[in-house]
């Protein structure tokens, strides 16, 4: 009688959620400091535009059991559970350009942006 054993399966890793850039935990660190101090930064994903999604971003007093909770340097961000599939690995930043300034988002998941930049597709 012979018996055969299996390696377990290595399972992969995720990346982390969402991530914060410098500048981005900097702008964010002083928006909770000032005049959103008490509040939490919501991220979520609407249909919206050309290509169908959208970012949207909203202050909340708390974490609704529907929110994904995440933590980089030392700040805390919500991500509505329903956007998390198109969010994984992204990466949020702040930019100051010379007319604009605002959070951007490098997403992996995104497949194209529409030509105003709007609004993306996955």
């Amino acid at each position: 009688m012979s018996t055969t054993t299996t390696a377990p399966r290595k399972t992969r890793e995720l990346p982390p959620l969402m991530t914060l850039t410098d500048a981005a935990a900097a702008r964010l660190r002083g928006l909770y400091e000032k005049g959103e101090k008490g509040k939490l930064l919501r991220i979520d994903v609407k249909t919206k535009g050309c290509s169908g999604m959208s970012y949207d971003m909203s202050w909340t007093d708390a974490p609704a059991p529907s929110d994904e909770i995440v933590k980089d340097k030392d700040l805390t961000v919500l991500v509505d559970r329903k956007a998390s599939l198109f969010l994984i690995g992204t990466v949020m930043d702040y930019e100051v350009k010379n007319m604009t300034s605002g959070f951007t988002f490098s997403n992996p998941n995104e497949k194209g942006r529409c030509g105003c930049g709007e609004s993306f597709h996955v």
